[in-house]
């Protein structure tokens, strides 16, 4: 069963989370009963699939090891060739799920949630050695791992904020507003993914029309399909954001009203933000402080660039090998360095003032951009 999906989960969902309701009204938090409601959770999800179940269960005794070994192994020392192998371990199984199409298999050690559970793991890793994380106990870290609103598709949370979250009482008044911040964000998801994003879906994207791939058919599609991809996934985000605020848990938002963006860069600060920050802080940031460090690159614009490519190509192949992903992920680098490049020269230039009209303007151009981007995205165009 697909988290978030049909009515039955739902109907599962407000019955388990009552007990948690009723405490949290009472000034109570049942921080074990939230790690209980994981557990049942997991095994609704994968009841239909022993397979996926089972990769599930490897994949978990597989990354608590790691975290286990290179936990200790970091006490004693610090060989960068040891922190590169246990980070290309942890995304290891990911590699592979994503490989999978080559060898005419998509179930290879694949299971609902891989792609998520590897930014965490990998995030761990990262901050282990960086020594933001002295210490972890399995049992915080396996909490952190499954956590249940969010297991399938995100928003990515940080192991350090959960975990302040996790360990906080509330009081009957703090939890009466995270309640109602929960409710609001669940009537959201269901206006969001389950009402606009339908009608976007039934009356636009699957009508014959847009199969035409006519100029005004892709134009039609371009727009309808950005806005579907949004309301889909923004409804998704709010269902999960909904349901950790039920729980005491304040995951962070996964947008912020991205199609009013004034650039590129606004945009990925707008868009699927987890995600976004996650790539700029354990990529983006990691090759360029690399290659600063390293000196073999003078120019910060050029690091800057190679930080963009890497980043941007990275995260197309982290969606799939697919043509249509690796062009979408060579077009948002494409934007971001021309962006950056005519933010430079204006600065000397003065060519692009700031005042209303303009504002409006990079609103408008920002929102073509974006969409045309999504329709590479898509497939709409390649295949």
């Amino acid at each position: 069963m697909i988290p978030y999906s049909t009515f039955t989960f739902f109907g599962i969902l407000i019955i388990l989370l009552i007990p948690t309701v009723i405490m949290g009204f009472l000034g109570k938090k049942l921080a074990n009963y939230t790690t209980f409601l994981s557990f049942v959770f997991l095994l609704i999800v994968f009841s239909s699939s022993k397979q996926q179940a089972l990769y599930l269960v490897a994949y978990i005794l597989w990354v608590s090891i790691l975290i286990k070994c290179y936990s200790a192994y970091r006490k004693k020392a610090n060989h960068s060739f040891v922190y590169f192998l246990c980070v290309f371990l942890s995304i290891l199984p990911l590699i592979i799920v994503k490989l999978s199409p080559f060898f005419e298999s998509t179930t290879l050690v694949g299971f609902l949630g891989i792609s998520y559970l590897t930014f965490k793991t990998t995030q761990v890793i990262v901050e282990i050695r960086d020594k933001s994380l002295k210490e972890i106990r399995m049992i915080d870290f396996l909490r952190f791992l499954l956590f249940f609103p969010t297991i399938s598709s995100g928003p990515i949370d940080r192991f350090r904020r959960f975990q302040q979250d996790y360990t906080k009482g509330l009081t009957r008044t703090e939890y009466q507003e995270y309640f109602q911040i929960g409710v609001h964000k669940i009537f959201i998801g269901f206006l969001y993914k389950y009402i606009i994003g339908y009608l976007i879906n039934k009356y636009f994207l699957e009508t014959p029309f847009v199969l035409e791939h006519t100029f005004v058919s892709n134009l039609a599609y371009m727009y309808a399909y950005s806005l579907y991809l949004f309301f889909d996934f923004a409804g998704y985000s709010a269902f999960a954001i909904g349901v950790s605020y039920l729980v005491g848990i304040k995951t962070p938002e996964n947008f912020n009203m991205p199609f009013i963006s004034k650039n590129i860069k606004d945009f990925w600060n707008r868009w699927h933000m987890s995600l976004s920050f996650w790539f700029r802080d354990y990529v983006y940031m990691r090759i360029v402080f690399f290659l600063t460090k390293k000196k073999t690159i003078k120019s910060r614009r050029t690091i800057s660039y190679i930080g963009y490519f890497s980043l941007f190509l990275l995260m197309g192949a982290w969606h799939g090998i697919q043509l249509n992903y690796l062009l979408y992920g060579l077009y948002q680098a494409i934007l971001m360095c021309s962006f950056d490049w005519f933010e430079q020269y204006n600065k000397k230039r003065k060519i692009w003032k700031n005042n209303k009209l303009t504002h409006v303007l990079s609103i408008i151009i920002t929102f073509h951009f974006i969409c045309f981007g999504f329709l590479i995205f898509s497939g709409h165009l390649v295949n």
